[in-house]
């Protein structure tokens, strides 16, 4: 398990081969049992497939042409279309705002296992919270209803077509410990 956690790196570019749907299908099995407070599962799973994925590439290649030209809209467009899998994660909303936290962070941690139990079968993620992801023509796309979901991420899944090098600082930068 050490292994699967130090090595699991944020896959910035894919080759173009599919996971299969049953690998996929196993890792939201797994996601879903991330630790949540009161049992309240408040994760939505959204797999999208090649028609959604284009539409949710074509508005973000809107939204990043408005901001920095056609040309960037397009160079953005060609990768995303690339990108073999797509998955959304949402949080079902609630109105105690602490209990909202504890589900959003439930829900992080269910993405997380999602990104481990790809990465053990050599399936490489990267989370994305990016401009698209707070549109409301992105969730019109997708069919949720942001009154009653929050977004948590876009994850796009496939096979590494590199792996980014990473590092990390010593515990002893990052480590507080009182008495």
């Amino acid at each position: 398990m050490a292994g699967v956690l130090r090595s699991r790196r944020t896959i910035h570019l894919f080759t173009p081969a599919v996971p299969p749907r049953a690998l996929v299908m196993q890792a939201l099995d797994l996601a879903r049992w991330a630790p949540n407070h009161r049992m309240t599962e408040p994760w939505r799973f959204y797999l999208l497939g090649p028609e959604t994925t284009d539409a949710v590439a074509r508005l973000n290649a809107e939204i990043v042409a408005a901001a920095r030209g056609e040309a960037a809209g397009q160079k953005k467009l060609d990768r995303w279309q690339r990108v073999p899998g797509w998955l959304v994660v949402t949080c079902a909303r609630s109105e105690d705002p602490v209990r909202q936290h504890e589900d959003l962070l439930a829900c992080a941690c269910a993405v997380q296992n999602f990104q481990l139990a790809l990465w053990a079968e050599g399936v490489g993620t990267k989370w994305s919270t990016g401009k698209v992801t707070r549109d409301p023509r992105f969730f019109e796309l997708l069919g949720i209803d942001p009154a009653e979901e929050v977004f948590v991420a876009m994850l796009w899944y496939g096979y590494p077509a590199e792996i980014p090098e990473a590092q990390r600082k010593p515990v002893a930068e990052v480590l507080v410990e009182r008495e």
